[in-house]
Formats: structure tokens, C-alpha cells, sequence
């Protein structure tokens, strides 16, 4: 546990501190007044003034950061506040935390491509089901040996990841799944997956194949990393969407507590877990910050959004409130999950 903690408070500052670098960055490219540069949140632990005016801050609680701008949250006579910039520039110094996230994960994930053993296609070399007579089959529910999965309900599946991913949110329902087979596209109808469960969630289970195993070059690495790079963001959507509409309840949530405890279960698999993990987390704070919700980068987005629509400036008391209520949303539920994480220790 101790070693999660670790593990995970240094994982999440430099997830933190390269989401907040991105906001520095372009803020400072596109001339904002940039009042404060702070990782952590609450009470100061260290704290520092450049001669230009910003304060670089270290604060006690590992949960967060920020960047404060002039004009951000208020209304400002600085002629080079936040409000005082064109649309794009708002826009690109809050897109840029996400992007920086995104492209963090994609670099830790290619370190994991790189760093594996083997890399794995969607082709079946042969599968794990055996027939009554005890002997492996060479087809099964019209999926044949030497095929290649390249569609799953519809969905296109690029890289196993992505495959595994798709397969494990059909609830063991029938599919159809096109392949290629001797260069051209099949399509297997009413297929239904091996199904498995667990926590009383019933999922269907894609390895019932052993696939083939690809040449391990830059190019694979790349189409791998990128592969498995999107098809996380893939899966960060799915399941907020899923949440949202009631698939999942918010007991499958976890917060700090339990992403520590994940961490530390990991780090028992080595390095290449833990990056692994960690490439999971940077892309899904990512993605999450992108949802159109207040108080995230993605609300503020929005506001730009329908600025742009109504060609006017919305209100910055209403803008504000709004921020502020998202905020206490946020807390709320942080608080909620985090004491269900605690419970689910003893």
C-alpha cells in the first residue's frame, strides 16, 4: 500500500503538472497575465515569486492545480486578462491541459508498446475451445482459423486492446463480427461471444482465440500505441455514457483512494503495469476534463461555445455561479467516492 501511495502521488504530479504546463504555456504564448502557477491544492507549502510577477506555488493537498489568470473568474481592467482575448486564444489555452494529458498517455503507452514482449494482432492463430471429443476446433460459431477481426458489432477494432475493449461491453448478446479471410471481408452473423462475470456484471469474454503475434517494429509500435491510445479515450466516453444512463452505478466509481489501491495492486506485476495504469489515468483526466460540465475545461469551452453563438460575452456572475455550483458538484461527489473507497478497505 505504502508503495501505491508513493507511486500514485508521483504519478498524479506529473499528471497534474503537465495538464497545468499546458494552460501556462499558451497563456503565456498569447500574452494573459498569469498571476499564479500552483500544483496541489489548499495551504502553501512552498512558494516563490519570478521577477515578472507570477507566483510558482507546491500546496499541501496532491489533488489538483490550477493556473490563475487575470479575467479568468472575474472581471478585470487588465487590458491583457483571459476575458480580453479572442475566442480562439480562450480556447486554446483550455483545450491545452486535455491535449497535454492525451499526448502524456500516448508517450507513457508507447513506452509500454516498446518496453513488451510481443505485439499482438486480431488474427486467430487458433482457438482455446475444444470440441466433445477434448480436440481444439479449427472453427467456432462461424469464425474460422487465420481470420482477422477487424469489426465487432459494427465497430471498427484497429488493435486487440481496442478488440478486447469492444467485445467486454456486449453483455454476451449476438453480434455480427466481420473478418478478412484470404483478402476479402466476411461477415460472421449472430455470433455470441463466451460470457463471464463478475461483481454481478455479466460481460462477454473475447479470448477464446489465441492471435497471432506481429512483427515488432516502428511502425507496428506507433500503430499500436496510437491504437490503444484511442481506444482508451474510447473507453473513458463509454463509460461516463454509461454511467450516466444507469449500466453502472456510482459504487463502480473510484476516486483517489481506490485508484491507490489499483496502483499499488499493479505495481505486484512490475513496471510495465503501473505505466500502463498511469497512461490509463492521463488519458482519462484527459478526456473527462473535455466533458461539457461546469467548473472542467470543457464547461468553459462551452460558455465560449455560446458566446460565439449568441455573439455576445456571457454574463461573468452567471458564468461564475454556474462554475462555482459545478465545483461543489465535483467536491460533493469526490467526497462521496472517496469515503466509499475508504469503507471498501476493511
Amino acid at each position: 500500500m505504502a508503495l501505491g501511495i508513493i507511486i500514485a502521488i508521483l504519478g498524479f504530479g506529473v499528471i497534474i503538472f503537465v495538464h497545468e504546463l499546458g494552460h501556462f504555456l499558451t497563456a503565456r504564448f498569447f500574452g494573459v497575465t498569469v498571476n499564479e502557477f500552483s500544483i496541489g491544492m489548499g495551504p502553501k507549502v512552498f512558494s516563490k515569486k519570478s521577477k515578472n510577477g507570477i507566483v510558482y506555488s507546491l500546496r499541501l493537498l496532491p489533488v489538483g492545480g490550477f493556473v490563475s489568470m487575470a479575467g479568468e473568474d472575474e472581471e478585470s481592467d487588465d487590458p491583457n486578462s483571459f476575458e480580453k482575448k479572442s475566442k480562439f486564444a480562450r480556447f486554446i489555452i483550455l483545450f491545452a491541459g486535455a491535449f497535454m494529458n492525451l499526448l502524456l498517455g500516448f508517450i507513457i503507452m508507447f513506452i509500454c508498446v516498446v518496453s513488451s514482449d510481443k505485439l499482438y494482432s486480431n488474427k486467430i492463430e487458433s482457438f482455446l475451445v475444444v470440441d466433445t471429443n477434448g480436440k481444439i476446433v479449427e472453427e467456432y460459431g462461424g469464425l474460422c482459423v487465420g481470420d482477422e477481426i477487424i469489426a465487432v458489432d459494427g465497430h471498427a477494432v484497429g488493435v486487440r486492446y481496442d478488440y478486447v475493449f469492444t467485445s467486454m461491453r456486449l453483455d454476451g448478446k449476438t453480434v455480427d463480427i466481420t473478418v478478412r479471410r484470404n483478402g476479402e471481408k466476411v461477415t460472421v452473423e449472430n455470433f455470441r461471444f463466451p460470457t463471464d462475470s463478475s461483481d454481478g456484471i455479466t460481460f462477454a469474454n473475447p479470448s477464446f482465440f489465441i492471435p497471432r503475434e506481429k512483427s515488432k517494429n516502428l511502425i507496428n509500435c506507433l500503430t499500436e500505441t496510437f491504437g490503444q491510445t484511442t481506444a482508451s479515450i474510447k473507453m473513458v466516453v463509454y463509460s461516463l455514457v454509461d454511467l450516466i444512463s444507469g449500466k453502472y452505478s456510482v459504487e463502480a466509481v473510484s476516486g483517489p483512494v481506490g485508484v491507490v489501491s489499483e496502483i499499488g495492486e499493479s505495481a505486484k506485476y512490475g513496471a510495465g503495469s503501473v505505466l500502463f495504469l498511469l497512461a490509463l489515468i492521463a488519458i482519462n483526466i484527459g478526456v473527462f476534463n473535455l466533458f461539457p460540465f461546469p467548473a472542467l475545461d470543457g464547461g468553459r469551452i462551452f460558455f465560449i461555445v455560446i458566446e460565439a453563438i449568441i455573439r455576445r460575452p456571457v454574463n461573468k456572475k452567471i458564468e461564475t455561479a454556474v462554475n462555482f455550483a459545478g465545483l461543489a458538484l465535483l467536491l460533493t461527489l469526490m467526497i462521496f467516492v472517496t469515503a466509499k473507497d475508504i469503507i471498501s478497505l476493511f
